[in-house]
């Protein structure tokens, strides 16, 4: 399928197929003409007909979570706006001065806590409970927290709120409820948010489908002299046009591809380019993230060894992420490859000096990562990104990054590595 067909089949709104790989040569995608091309208006969402998570299935979460909290003795969760408030309550809020929190007793209803001028907007995202308790600008938002706990039967015990929350709130609550001993929320809400369902799987390979779409479309777009913004611009476009939200895109060429996060320097692409691109989008609240590096024209030897070493060390991460297995291994198996291609054992320059991939879900970096040490064994449900990269200051850098996400048998990746490259986008897996 050449370039301007493909355009055509993106343009339609249709799926990504699953055998679908940029085919052709670097060449022929980086530097033919592109005045045939389709305008990115043209591209329409792929996302009809995906649904966002039921309420049924929120309060699933809520009894899986009550039940931990009676495993654990927790009398008790608070929730402050963010990824945790969404998943279990639907409700979209922000921190402010002003307290909003969820609280989730280990018996009994939920209950939401916010100012009384907020509680139209709070109501309007609400998912589960009815409880909505306000407070006036000159009273204590602590005392109705403690109102709500006293309600379920709670007046001493453990209560867990994750490091996030803000030290004010711990302080209020404990000054309003001084027989409460306030612990590490993370055992419940990890304990639920790190294995996703299937309805979460679904939302998230949507996610990838976008995002890897809009790669294709940014690859055919790319030309001599374009900058960082002009290559960012294109894939938030893309991935907004495709029916991503929440759209990012980070861009780095040349040698500030060594750079994982970036740098200030301004850069151009050149014949010979290195171009490191790091994107994602959000699909009814779950995230997607994925790298890819290329070269603008031909590559050099050094570069593509290099991208060959990172794309086996990919194979490596993948193949050591068992059920079963501590998360920490994955990332030791990519380092002890790395050494057998003369990089370094740990973390030093030049080699690979990240972790090699993190846990990814509603945020785009969740608990549990693929790091040096970490304990925690791999799970079904589990989700994480793959991408050991390899960086040379003052040269270049290769990041390829693809997410996974484990099924009972092992891993599987929401999207395939490219196989080369020459042919540098990859594909999308079918989910198991």
């Amino acid at each position: 399928m050449d370039k301007r067909h493909f355009l055509k089949f993106a343009g339609a709104g249709l799926a990504l197929s699953p055998a679908l790989s940029l085919a052709a040569s670097s060449d022929s995608i980086l530097q033919s003409d592109r005045q045939d091309a389709e305008p990115l208006s043209s591209l329409k969402p792929l996302t009809k007909g995906v649904a966002p998570i039921t309420n049924s299935e929120r309060k699933a979460r809520i009894e899986k979570a009550q039940s931990l909290m009676k495993e654990q003795g927790v009398s008790a969760i608070l929730i402050e706006p963010g990824a945790a408030m969404d998943y279990f309550s639907g409700i979209q809020w922000w921190r402010s001065e002003r307290l909003t929190a969820l609280i989730i007793p280990q018996k009994g209803d939920v209950a939401v806590v916010t100012p009384f001028f907020e509680k139209p907007s709070v109501l309007e995202s609400l998912k589960v409970g009815d409880d909505v308790r306000v407070w006036q600008e000159h009273e204590s938002p602590f005392d109705v927290v403690a109102d709500i706990l006293k309600s379920r039967g709670i007046t001493s015990g453990k209560l867990g709120v994750e490091s996030s929350v803000r030290y004010f709130v711990v302080n209020g609550v404990g000054s309003a409820m001084p027989n409460i001993d306030i612990v590490p929320a993370e055992p419940i809400t990890r304990g639920c948010r790190m294995y996703k369902t299937a309805a979460e799987l679904t939302l998230m390979h949507k996610a990838n489908e976008i995002t890897l779409a809009a790669y294709n479309v940014v690859f055919s777009h790319l030309k001599e002299g374009m900058t960082q913004a002009d290559v960012k611009a294109l894939m938030h476009q893309a991935q907004q046009n495709l029916g991503g939200s929440k759209t990012w895109c980070l861009a780095l060429f040349n040698d500030a591809s060594a750079y994982p996060h970036g740098t200030n320097a301004k850069q151009v692409i050149q014949q010979g380019s290195v171009v490191l691109l790091d994107s994602g989008c959000s699909v009814h609240g779950y995230q997607s993230d994925i790298s890819r590096t290329l070269v603008f024209g031909k590559p050099s030897q050094k570069v593509t060894d290099v991208w060959n070493t990172v794309r086996e060390g990919q194979n490596v991460a993948f193949n050591a992420a068992k059920v079963g297995t501590p998360a920490g291994k994955v990332d030791d198996a990519v380092r002890a490859y790395y050494v057998t291609q003369g990089y370094d054992k740990d973390y030093a320059l030049p080699g690979l000096s990240h972790r090699t991939g993190h846990g990814i879900g509603m945020e785009g970096h969740e608990s549990v990562n693929f790091v040096r040490g970490e304990t925690a064994p791999l799970k079904k449900g589990m989700c994480f990104s793959n991408e050991p990269g390899l960086y040379i200051p003052g040269e270049f850098g290769v990041r390829l990054e693809d997410c996974l996400y484990m099924t009972d048998k092992g891993p599987r990746y929401f999207t395939e590595p490219p196989v080369s490259i020459e042919e540098p986008l990859g594909r999308l897996v079918p989910l198991a």
